[in-house]
């Protein structure tokens, strides 16, 4: 597989974990909007699980990554986009830029029966078209993420088993509100980081 690397996604080749309300190609973007309440998260801190994301994937292997391009359009507490990653209903990641407490973050949920949160301040992100990218190398998941065109930036490095049931691809989330739509323009899987630093 990673001889013909990168390969382009089309839209159409994914499964949802969960239907959005609404979704569309338009001009070669995926334009997808959000169920009221989707979001995922298994109990730290909050108490609750909530398994309603909409992820859209397809199979995801070792010694690959997963980039998802969209346009960081939020405005709404907890509005999110990026990238899922998942094993099974206790054993998943977010890779994704999030609005929380009126400014715009970029990190991690990563999950293995309870859920952790990592993030960083992104306010230039804001209304940009954004990358975020998912490495699996070394038993790891490497995320970074960035405005495209420009450098990625490190978000997290977290232990990732190799398995052959794990998928992977764009994820939208609107936990409190309806009517969060975004534009992804680029899903693509390509050869994994040769290193965790250049």
């Amino acid at each position: 597989m990673t001889s013909s690397l990168p390969t382009e996604i089309p839209w159409n080749d994914g499964t949802w974990t969960n239907e959005p309300v609404e979704t569309r190609v338009e001009g070669g973007d995926l334009v997808v909007t959000a169920r009221e309440t989707s979001d995922a998260w298994r109990l730290t801190s909050y108490g609750f699980i909530h398994d309603t994301e909409h992820g859209l994937l397809v199979p995801f292997r070792p010694g690959t990554a997963v980039e998802v391009e969209f346009t960081a359009d939020f405005s709404e507490q907890f509005d999110q986009a990026g990238i899922f990653i998942r094993r099974d209903d206790d054993r998943w990641v977010k890779a994704a830029t999030e609005f929380s407490d009126g400014q715009l973050n970029a990190g991690a949920v990563v999950t293995n029966g309870y859920s952790d949160w990592s993030l960083a301040r992104v306010s230039q992100w804001l209304g940009k078209r954004v990358l975020i990218r998912a490495s699996w190398a070394d038993h790891a998941l490497t995320i970074r993420g960035g405005i495209v065109g420009e450098p990625l930036r490190l978000l997290r490095v977290a232990p990732f088993e190799e398995s052959d049931d794990v998928m992977a691809g764009p994820l939208i989330c609107a936990p409190t509100r309806s009517g969060l739509t975004i534009r992804f323009h680029s899903w693509r899987i390509t050869k994994a980081d040769q290193a965790l630093h250049p």
